[in-house]
């Protein structure tokens, strides 16, 4: 699929519309499948992402970045753990707290399912000019940068809703996860 040239606006229109739509779609179900090859669920292999970016931190910082509860990054961080992927180590300066590490001898497995699809990402890339993936290469920063803000505001609006009391417990019974 390309882009057919037309003006700014409509690209504009097609590009907030239909296309980032797609894409995003596309990069949750790739994700997802990315974390079913390395035997983790989407949000485990999406924490150790920001782990293996990020660096060493508590669970406390690791919470704070992904939006996820104390409970939840318990949850997680058990899992990736017993994968090899992880280690918990005492901090040195407050023995009551855990520094999650990413386990460097998992390094391969995770080379092995990300070595091909950089490339085929590079592959990708070839056909633009240096002022084309500049363009892409800003894009991708100011878009993360905006996904981020835009997350934490969701969060926050989320937070503060009086709906979001009324439909949570009702949401956790249709799950399955409603007790007695």
């Amino acid at each position: 699929m390309s882009v057919a040239p037309r003006s700014q606006r409509e690209l504009v229109d097609e590009i907030r519309g239909r296309l980032l739509r797609r894409h995003s779609t596309a990069a949750v179900l790739f994700h997802h499948a990315v974390a079913e090859r390395l035997g983790l669920g989407p949000t485990d292999h999406k924490c150790l992402d920001v782990l293996r970016e990020h660096g060493p931190m508590i669970g406390r910082e690791l919470a704070a970045i992904t939006g996820l509860t104390s409970g939840a990054i318990t949850g997680v961080v058990a899992p990736l753990e017993r994968a090899g992927y992880l280690r918990r180590e005492r901090d040195p300066h407050d023995q009551r707290k855990q520094i999650l590490t990413p386990a460097p001898e998992r390094s391969r497995d995770l080379e092995a399912v990300f070595g091909p699809i950089r490339d085929d990402a590079a592959a990708l890339l070839t056909g633009f000019d240096t002022s084309q993936l500049t363009a892409i290469a800003e894009f991708l920063v100011r878009s993360t940068d905006f996904i981020y803000r835009r997350s934490a505001l969701l969060r926050a609006q989320t937070a503060l809703s009086p709906q979001r009391r009324e439909t949570t417990a009702p949401t956790a019974r249709r799950r399955g996860h409603a007790r007695g």
